[in-house]
């Protein structure tokens, strides 16, 4: 059995050829995206977080909303930047959300990935120390919120407060236990990888990462996995690690199909590129062919089959209603005969 979810760029453009013309339409339409992922039996609504771009940003309003919109499925990001997040301010948002959600809440967070300007964290009040650059900065901030997280008191009382305090140091409010272990790391290397799960985070792979060995990307990723498990094991921690991976797959059933993502042999293979002048980078292919042949293809994939958790990124311009066409064909088509089903 493996979980499977679904992954929203949550993209928005005023083309005529988009079905989600306004950043109104991305939210709104998430949230159904979501109900009708729970109706078909998916096991994940995830989102991803850009700043400065036409995309979904900040998440807390709309995983609240979809939390109070569910009942089942669980609800994240795949990854939250946290060179632009204030450790407390995110707790307490968190907490909320986990709290409406039922403690459903899946938080992928990481460094970032390259944007859409310039340093953009700096616009939002947030400068590296002495001796940092902007990526220790992002891991310094995570692990302030991961410590947040443990719910300790850490805050002198007011001695004269508006309402009566308990005893003892104080702590952000509102809390819910238990979103400590449900933190995700999206890492791009083997060794941000092991250095999240001695941590003690889960770890998220995406299409893309560093490419450290000239492999296929899907062979690297399940070294990455191997390594993180064994980084985990190496740590001590008592509880299993889960781990999800990325990818954009289609099962070719009818023309709209076709139309979409028959494109043939352009997709079929990784593609490297470079993230900076200095950072090469493998960028995973994309799965696009009938359910015979699309099973036979994703038996090879090594990383889907170390992890626990698969997201399949989703073409959110093209409408909640092909979107639920979309997975609802992996579901049925491929996943029963893979035996994630």
């Amino acid at each position: 059995m493996k979980k499977i979810g679904f992954l929203s760029f949550g993209h928005w453009t005023a083309s005529p050829q988009s079905r989600t013309q306004s950043a109104t339409d991305a939210l709104l339409q998430s949230i159904d995206l979501a109900v009708e992922a729970e109706r078909l039996g998916m096991d994940g609504a995830y989102f991803r977080v850009h700043h400065f771009a036409q995309q979904l940003a900040s998440p807390f309003p709309l995983l609240a909303a979809v939390g109070a919109k569910t009942r089942k499925i669980e609800i994240g990001t795949a990854v939250i930047d946290m060179r632009y997040e204030n450790p407390h301010y995110m707790a307490e948002d968190a907490g909320a959300a986990d709290l409406i959600s039922g403690g459903r809440l899946q938080l992928g967070i990481s460094r970032g990935s390259p944007e859409q300007v310039i340093d953009g964290w700096r616009y939002f009040g947030y400068r590296p120390i002495e001796g940092e650059d902007d990526a220790d900065m992002g891991r310094r901030h995570a692990e302030e919120f991961l410590e947040l997280l443990r719910g300790k008191g850490f805050a002198q009382p007011n001695p004269r407060p508006m309402f009566t305090n308990p005893p003892g140091l104080l702590r952000l409010e509102p809390y819910s236990a238990g979103l400590r272990d449900r933190i995700w790391w999206g890492s791009a290397s083997n060794a941000t990888a092991a250095w999240a799960a001695k941590l003690g985070m889960n770890l998220q792979t995406s299409t893309l990462k560093f490419d450290e060995t000239g492999e296929p990307l899907h062979i690297q990723q399940a070294a990455q996995i191997r390594a993180s498990r064994a980084a985990w094991k190496e740590a001590g921690h008592t509880r299993t690690p889960r781990v999800s991976v990325s990818r954009s797959i289609f099962a070719l059933l009818d023309d709209r199909d076709r139309g979409y993502f028959g494109r043939g042999s352009q997709e079929e293979e990784d593609k490297i590129g470079f993230l900076d002048e200095n950072t090469r980078a493998i960028f995973g292919r994309s799965y696009a062919a009938e359910p015979e042949i699309l099973i036979e293809q994703l038996k090879k994939d090594e990383a889907i089959a170390e992890a626990d958790t698969l997201l399949l990124t989703v073409p959110n311009q093209l409408g909640v209603a092909y979107n639920a066409h979309v997975m609802e064909a992996i579901l049925t088509t491929v996943a029963p005969a893979l035996g994630w089903r």
